[in-house]
């Protein structure tokens, strides 16, 4: 493998050499006017071909590289996210029509002379104050945003669940009947508490761990979490979550669940049809059908990052409710062993 490496960069070293050279060799190259007619011709032509691909691919894949939300919170992320967006693309199809119209108008010509002036207060003024305003109404926005769904003080009975991320899993921890979550420390780990939860404390009794995340739709998540040995983030994508988990600190997040599992394999189901996604799922031996929302970490935490994932079932409350009635508690399930 180092042998391989040397020789693969004998070669970059060799075609750098080569471009320099042929640079030089330049200086002595005059364009003629086909030349440049070519050239300008040429940069219309990937013009058009550019902004033709972008419109196919937003109006062929926007869908899949953004798909429909599961939380309430999540909506007004994507209202934030669709309107960053509509401006950065503004400025870019401006800039980058310019961009290839000044290559074909302002191409060389026999006889024309280039204007050229040392600068321009007046432009200088526009492209630094357009921007800043823009962008400083982005950042309230943005602000505005982040606040409201970081703000649980008004939530109506949330259910409380601690996410404790390790190497390389996760593990989820529901605050029990009384909704309240007890203490955990690093230094409590030892045998089948794998979380490390303070059993001396009251709160910790009615404790439930679990290796896959049930939530119930319609009812607010305030979810806590910790880290075990280095830093992971929590990643939901389908709720437009995500937080660090830091270790030696509890970090926390909060969203409205507004669509069960089931519902949103119904609405994968459609999203696939529409763009002919079963088929190329079905040619790779997928369910088209079958879908799960996940856990993920979005930080590169080791050599089994990619690994690390947790299954997340949205249920009805009603449903969520037996389901966890049915668990043990973490007291229970030490005391049985």
């Amino acid at each position: 493998m180092t042998a391989l490496l040397y020789i693969l960069l004998a070669i970059v070293i060799g075609i750098t050499i080569w471009q320099i050279t042929s640079i030089f060799n330049l200086k002595g190259v005059i364009a003629t006017e086909k030349d440049n007619n070519t050239q300008g011709i040429l940069f219309v032509a990937f013009g058009i071909f550019f902004y033709g691909l972008m419109i196919f691919t937003f109006w062929k894949y926007s869908v899949i590289l953004l798909p429909e939300s599961a939380s309430v919170e999540g909506a007004r992320i994507d209202k934030l996210y669709i309107v960053t967006m509509l401006l950065i693309l503004f400025v870019q199809a401006v800039t980058q029509f310019l961009l290839f119209y000044f290559a074909f108008k302002y191409r060389g010509v026999k006889g024309r002379k280039a204007l050229f002036y040392a600068d321009s207060h007046k432009l200088e003024m526009i492209w630094t104050i357009v921007p800043a305003v823009v962008l400083a109404g982005l950042v309230l926005y943005g602000l505005s945003v982040w606040n409201d769904v970081m703000d649980a003080s008004d939530a109506e009975n949330p259910l409380i669940i601690e996410l404790y991320a390790k190497q390389f899993q996760w593990e989820a921890r529901y605050a029990g009947r009384d909704n309240e979550l007890g203490k955990a420390n690093v230094r409590n780990i030892k045998g089948i508490n794998t979380m490390g939860v303070d059993m001396t404390d009251l709160n910790s009794l009615d404790d439930i761990s679990s290796r896959e995340l049930h939530l119930p739709k319609g009812r607010q998540i305030i979810f806590k979490f910790r880290s075990q040995d280095v830093l992971h983030s929590a990643f939901m994508p389908h709720f437009r979550a995500q937080m660090n988990c830091v270790p030696g600190m509890v970090t926390q997040f909060s969203f409205t669940p507004n669509m069960t599992t089931e519902e949103m394999r119904v609405n994968e189901k459609t999203v696939a049809k529409v763009n002919g996604i079963n088929k190329i799922r079905a040619e790779k031996g997928e369910d088209p059908y079958e879908f799960d929302f996940l856990l993920l970490c979005n930080k590169i935490c080791g050599a089994s990052h990619y690994n690390m994932q947790m299954k997340i079932i949205v249920q009805e409350e009603a449903e969520f409710n037996s389901w966890l009635s049915s668990q043990k508690t973490i007291a229970e399930v030490i005391k049985e062993n």
